[in-house]
């Protein structure tokens, strides 16, 4: 397909404008696909406020972006899986397939994965994308491509309860109440999880996670934490924690409030990347810490779940804005944390 398209760049930290780029070719074992939804994530936002995470250091131009849903337009020489008019939801990393880690099947710890929006790789916030056609999910008739958009963050949440063993009778606790706490929560309940408990100090966040079946909420700036949830659990403790703020607060409230012998996963990046936790308490109550880095292998029980209405993911969207207005879809999303729970690109 000839011709140009809107392309979303960034050319300065707290910078990003619209400019025309050309359409890109798909290779024979790619597809083009028409972005029709991208989500917007917070590494999107880390690396719109300061340029990086840790040792990934934006290059200017660069395109932020890799949550997305789309149609195909166009198929390359060799692609059989998909055709012109399918929806698609796309998985936004190309990993090697030769490593260790990719033959063992945690392709998410590929050292040479190229990821969209992961310098130096552009993302995705432009109106086409060429990408290979084994990570272009097909999604049934009755899922939309915004919700395609949100099965990479959905992925990273059912990785983590995953991790975390959540089953079957469980009462977990999801510290930080945003996409991906809420995505981890959703992924509890889907999974089984009987009593969710989720702790902000946002407390329209809250009301997020109480709309989407939380069982009960906490406010860490109103009440203890930790007293709150062994009142919860009837003195026990939590059977599963996940942690999503990235905080060294909330790290040290799951651990004093699991039940010994319990799990607890690490999701969010704290700023420095490093935090100070009470080993001793993680020896005395033997607890497991589990951590997630992405996903693997999810994407299609992803869409089974969303599809089948298990997984109601449409509803953690709170704003939706014009690819015209990327400007200000960054600014209000980087300013307004405490109301826009979760940001979503229009494109076309």
């Amino acid at each position: 397909m000839d011709g140009q398209m809107k392309t979303a760049v960034m050319t300065a930290i707290g910078k990003v404008e619209i400019q025309e780029r050309p359409i890109p070719v798909p290779k024979e074992n790619e597809v083009l696909v028409k972005v029709e939804y991208v989500g917007i994530c917070g590494s999107d936002l880390h690396y719109y406020e300061s340029g990086r995470i840790g040792d990934f250091i934006v290059e200017f131009p660069f395109v932020l972006g890799h949550e997305a849903g789309g149609v195909v337009v166009e198929v390359g020489s060799n692609v059989k899986n998909l055709k012109v008019g399918d929806k698609v939801a796309m998985e936004p990393g190309k990993t090697c397939g030769e490593c260790e880690h990719c033959k063992e099947g945690k392709y998410n710890l590929c050292e040479d994965v190229i990821f969209f929006a992961t310098p130096p790789v552009d993302g995705v916030f432009q109106e086409y994308v060429a990408h290979e056609a084994g990570l272009c999910f097909k999604l049934p008739e009755q899922m939309s491509t915004m919700e395609g958009a949100l099965i990479e963050p959905l992925a990273v949440g059912m990785h983590a309860a995953k991790q975390g063993g959540a089953c079957l009778g469980q009462t977990a606790v999801i510290t930080g109440a945003g996409c991906i706490g809420l995505c981890s929560m959703l992924a509890c309940r889907a999974m089984g999880v009987s009593k969710l408990i989720v702790v902000d100090v946002m407390q329209k966040r809250l009301d997020k996670a109480m709309a989407l079946g939380a069982d009960y909420v906490i406010n860490g700036k109103e009440e203890d934490a930790v007293a709150r949830i062994m009142e919860l659990t009837d003195g026990k403790g939590a059977d599963l924690g996940i942690e999503t703020a990235g905080s060294q607060i909330t790290a040290s409230q799951l651990i004093k409030a699991a039940k010994k012998g319990s799990v607890i996963t690490l999701v969010g990046y704290s700023a420095s990347g490093e935090m100070t936790l009470p080993v001793g308490m993680i020896l005395d109550k033997e607890l497991t810490l589990k951590s997630v880095f992405r996903y693997r292998n999810i994407y299609p029980s992803a869409i089974e779940a969303v599809a089948g209405g298990r997984i109601p993911i449409k509803d953690i969207v709170t704003d939706y804005f014009e690819l015209d207005d990327i400007q200000n879809a960054l600014d209000s999303c980087v300013k307004n944390k405490a109301d826009i729970v979760k940001g979503v690109i229009k494109v076309c």
